[in-house]
């Protein structure tokens, strides 16, 4: 993608099946399972760069000794900084004691970081400032273990607001009114609630210590997430855990944002790309599985684990975005996806360079397009093979024809090139067109100049401000007679809620160039018609109906990408410009498993997403950019 924008967390949980002994002898090193967590976060480190946390559990540990450890980083490399610090206690017990450091039992008591469960995050913030108060593991203390909690995810919820009157209705002081806070505090009063029912009924039979016992072997976190969720709206994979061992991680009902497990012997991990578990335990794909949309996967202090329903299902809307780009392509089904993304965008190719393969060039803006490129590609050879299978049944050609014929390919030159590690994205607007300038470089003396025509492949197109500010700067040097810029993925129209940093309705070149429509056709007074609307909608908790997609109705696709060739081509550019788009349709054949597209359509699968898009639009039309939710 060449527009760079924030997206969704990443978790990572193991849990040690057998005594912490066992992995010691076997292994050779007390570090074999937090090494297995740094890979699985090492392995997802595309997921989040604004932080990262762990947090460990040791079980059946004496009282009056700290069982639960937590440790985050904010540095420039936090994954470096965090594992760096833990490593750190190892190497100092080691020191201290080298006979004794393959005790278990030794290193559970002079290292904060070992223990029997272990749970990583990654965070991609996005909202509020980067400061480890907002980086997970959350922890919520007490002294009694059932009621301890720490909590880790990948979610945005749309009605904070509501679930923080919730909890003033029942008494308490929230701290602060975010959605980790008010999921982790929402949680806590039923998981408290819980160990209070159990004390209730039992306190007259039981004597304290023996109490504390019995609710671990009988605390039901089924039904503690059953309470605690049922009015969340959004997308969701959270992760919680008790101090006594037993945890659970919850999928959102809608299944909008995405985790698997695996489970052996020896382990139980869970991890928020497939290829993570793959990789780290060198497994077969056919042993990962996927927790079903308002399932959790629900762990005892045993370790023994299943997956209950804790909610209704509602329309399985997985995120298609996690195909198109965020997620790793090493996975074989994502991998399939992208590269079908890029066939099917070969019809509207062709007809965009008049089937010209011959005055062509085709490229890609690294590094997520490649995937898609290569299908691109590979359409277009299947394409000219058979048109060279035509030419060639001529019986009247001649050797040097038949040569000439057989010769030709489909030209493909790494053009551009990143020449910087800049995260622009996390500068302020007023610098960050300067700082996107710098980013990209070409290659020089591949095009004929004012003949070839450059086709160069994206992902997808969130701002246009990287393709205006750098890229078609950049290409328009080597004076291609034109450029065509082809995005893997529709237009994305809407503002996203679930958990990317997408918020902002004016961000989106597509809805920039609807403005522009509107204005040059002389239809502003629609625009105060759907605030009307909206605010109507708003107030009156109407919040069924998307109005915004009545003014992308004004006009086609093609309008929407004509318009925003315009914004992009910029008064310095030569070349023509063109942009293509894959369809709706392309994308739920090439994904079709993964309907969530509201981004494109938006089809909101939650009321939440649909409130969270009407105040959008009310916010650009009012001049303000705070979020929307």
């Amino acid at each position: 993608m060449s527009d760079q924008i924030k997206h969704e967390c990443g978790i990572a949980l193991l849990r040690l099946k057998k005594p912490y002994q066992y992995y010691i002898d076997k292994y050779g090193t007390p570090l074999f399972p937090l090494n297995k967590l740094f890979l699985l976060m090492e392995k997802q480190h595309n997921r989040g760069q604004d932080g990262a946390g762990i947090a460990t559990i040791k079980l059946d540990y004496e009282p009056g000794g700290k069982y639960i450890n937590r440790l985050r980083s904010i540095a420039q490399q936090p994954m470096e900084d965090l594992f760096g610090k833990v490593r750190k206690q190892y190497r100092k017990a080691y020191s201290k004691n080298s006979e004794k450091y393959l005790s278990a039992d030794w290193i559970k008591n002079r290292v904060d970081y070992s223990g029997e469960i272990f749970l990583g995050h990654l965070r991609y913030g996005t909202h509020g400032k980067n400061t480890i108060s907002v980086c997970h593991p959350m922890v919520r203390e007490s002294n009694w273990k059932s009621r301890n909690l720490v909590m880790a995810g990948n979610f945005n919820l749309t009605n904070v607001d509501e679930l923080f009157t919730f909890m003033m209705s029942i008494g308490q002081h929230p701290r602060e009114m975010t959605d980790t806070v008010t999921v982790m505090e929402k949680i806590g009063h039923f998981l408290d609630k819980a160990n209070d029912e159990i004390i209730q009924e039992y306190k007259d039979q039981l004597n304290p210590q023996e109490l504390s016992l019995f609710i671990e072997d009988n605390l039901n976190l089924g039904q503690v997430l059953k309470k605690a969720t049922k009015d969340f709206d959004g997308g969701y994979l959270m992760a919680g855990l008790t101090g006594y061992g037993a945890g659970f991680v919850a999928r959102d009902p809608n299944g909008i944002r995405p985790g698997y497990y695996y489970s052996d012997d020896e382990f139980l991990v869970v991890a928020s790309e497939k290829p993570a578990i793959k990789t780290v335990f060198n497994i077969e794909y056919s042993e990962i599985h996927e927790i079903p949309r308002a399932h959790a996967l629900i762990m005892d202090k045993a370790g023994n684990h299943k997956l209950e329903k804790f909610q209704k299902e509602r329309e399985p809307k997985s995120c298609s975005f996690e195909r198109i780009y965020f997620s790793r392509g090493t996975d074989p089904d994502i991998y399939r996806e992208r590269k079908k993304l890029g066939e099917l965008l070969v019809p509207q190719i062709l007809r965009e360079i008049d089937n010209d393969l011959e005055n062509t060039v085709f490229s890609y803006i690294p590094n997520t397009a490649e995937t898609a490129f290569l299908g691109m590609i590979e359409e277009l050879d299947k394409r000219l093979n058979k048109q060279k299978l035509e030419e060639l049944v001529n019986p009247d050609l001649d050797e040097k024809e038949r040569e000439k014929i057989l010769s030709k390919r489909i030209r493909v030159e790494k053009l551009v090139i990143k020449d910087v590690k800049l995260r622009t994205f996390i500068t302020n607007d007023d610098q960050r067109d300067d700082m996107v300038a710098h980013v990209y470089d070409t290659t020089y003396e591949v095009i004929r100049k004012d003949v070839d025509t450059l086709v160069v492949m994206d992902d997808s197109i969130v701002r246009g401000t990287t393709l205006e500010k750098s890229i078609l700067q950049i290409l328009d040097r080597i004076n291609p007679k034109k450029i065509v810029v082809v995005s893997s993925a529709p237009q994305i129209r809407y503002p996203d809620c679930y958990g990317i940093d997408m918020s902002r309705m004016h961000d989106f070149v597509a809805f920039r160039a609807l403005l522009k429509l509107i204005e040059n056709n002389n239809k502003e007074d629609i625009l105060e018609k759907t605030l009307s609307k909206c605010n109507e909608s708003l107030e009156k908790g109407l919040n069924q109906v998307n109005h915004i997609q009545e003014l992308y109705d004004q006009f086609s696709t093609d309008d929407i990408s004509g318009s925003i060739a315009e914004i992009i081509k910029g008064p310095e550019v030569k070349a023509k410009i063109a942009v293509i788009y894959q369809t709706i349709e392309g994308l739920h054949e090439a994904c079709p498993n993964h309907t969530g597209d509201w981004y494109f359509t938006g089809n909101f699968p939650t009321e939440g997403g649909t409130r969270v898009v009407n105040k959008s639009f009310v916010n650009f039309m009012k001049g303000s950019l705070e979020r929307a939710y």
